[in-house]
């Protein structure tokens, strides 16, 4: 099924809601990524470390991981829509804060500020597509409209690179803000799925887990310490990536490198979201899972820029593939009451790899050369991959299958 022919089988309302929220999700993610190649080299231009680089890179993902829970409830317990609005705004407010500071330390503050911005987007947004689309289309929609991530990165960085590079921090920092701003003029044609009494009293209270129950399911905290290896391995690459480039000058930016990944991403995720619906979620996280391990080898490698090109490449597959997979996995695991909930759990996971990644890795970063910092990176997509193909469903030999596309997800829910 294509894209327009999925989207034209949804409800008038469906369309309208689901087209404000691609718009907003592009505009969301071209904010965040135009930072992506030009902060690291802007705090080493006021002076910073390897580690003080490390240690305000990894905040980002200290204010994911300390509001993500709360902003889980937030969403199932009141709305959707002010969560997403929660997340518009601080992506709207705290390029502002990079733009009045010019100090390292501070910039913790505002950095962890900022990562509020990606725990009450994401949350909100992929509960809300999920809430949106027909059980029989979700891993195709929600593939589809994860594709505001790659669009937006294949714009972001190239142009957030190009700004720095002409016009000078400022302007980066300021258009920065006004992307993030623009989303808040197509969030009032969202309806608001606020939860009121009459829904909760036809909830089927087996299927809603409190957080302790959730930290011991092994359907969702197999994902859990998926991502959370992934975010380890994705927060030292954004860290350290432009760094490395700057350094051997092998003639391809890390805007470059963000812009390939994301066009990759955008190929695999229009192809692995309708598929997965018909054969099942976990081939797709298997195979991206390998397709991370290669990225961090190639970058071991590398000695031009063709091999940079190339880890890009398998780097976008593995990103655009195995985020919205994921997301479609603890969806199929978990019901629409708890949704917000179980998202804060397992994406947790991504949150604190990445919170750990910069002070973790930047500390031995000073110590080590990139290429073991790489190769350190992809052992743990490696143990991923072995993590998911033993654990992911009730044994060895079930979680294999399902890794394989031969089996079921035994974990899923009915409806």
């Amino acid at each position: 099924m294509s894209i327009l022919t999925a989207y034209n089988s949804l409800q008038p309302q469906q369309r309208r809601s689901l087209g404000s929220l691609l718009v907003i999700g592009l505009l969301f993610w071209i904010s965040i990524t135009t930072l992506l190649p030009t902060l690291p080299t802007y705090i080493k231009e006021l002076g910073g470390t390897r580690s003080q680089i490390g240690l305000v890179m990894g905040s980002f993902a200290i204010g994911l991981l300390c509001s993500r829970t709360s902003l889980g409830y937030l969403a199932d317990k009141k709305s959707r829509k002010l969560v997403l609005g929660i997340g518009i705004i601080v992506a709207g407010l705290a390029p502002l804060g990079y733009l009045l500071i010019n100090s390292v330390f501070p910039l913790i503050g505002v950095r962890a500020i900022h990562g509020v911005s990606i725990a009450a987007f994401t949350t909100a947004y992929s509960a809300l597509v999920v809430d949106l689309s027909p059980i029989k289309q979700r891993g195709e929609l929600i593939g589809y409209m994860s594709l505001v991530n790659p669009i937006g990165m294949s714009i972001g960085p190239a142009l957030g690179g190009s700004l720095q590079q002409f016009l000078g921090y400022q302007a980066l920092f300021m258009n920065s803000a006004l992307f993030g701003f623009l989303g808040l003029f197509f969030l009032f044609s969202i309806p608001d799925k606020s939860c009121n009494n009459e829904q909760k009293n036809v909830v089927n209270k087996r299927k809603i887990r409190n957080f302790k129950q959730m930290l011991s399911s092994r359907s969702l905290i197999i994902p859990a310490l998926i991502l959370l290896m992934i975010g380890l391995l994705f927060g030292s690459l954004i860290t350290f990536l432009p760094l490395f480039l700057e350094e051997t000058e092998l003639g391809f930016s890390a805007g470059w490198f963000y812009t390939t990944a994301a066009i990759a991403s955008f190929s695999s995720r229009i192809f692995s979201g309708p598929v997965s619906d018909r054969y099942g979620r976990g081939p797709f996280i298997t195979v991206s899972l390998l397709c991370y391990f290669v990225s961090m080898i190639l970058l071991t490698q590398a000695t031009s820029g063709r091999q940079i090109l190339v880890a890009a490449i398998f780097e976008g597959i593995g990103a655009g593939t195995l985020i919205p997979m994921i997301i479609a996995l603890i969806s199929d695991r978990s019901s629409s009451y708890e949704r917000g909930r179980v998202y804060s759990v397992c994406l947790g996971g991504f949150d604190l790899g990445m919170a750990c990644a910069g002070p973790l890795v930047g500390s031995l970063g000073n110590h080590l050369s990139y290429q073991v910092i790489f190769t350190m990176t992809g052992s743990l997509a490696l143990v991923a991959f072995f993590l998911f193909i033993s654990q992911s469903n009730y044994n060895f030999q079930t979680s294999l299958s399902f890794a394989l596309g031969k089996e079921k997800d035994l974990y899923a829910f009915d409806d």
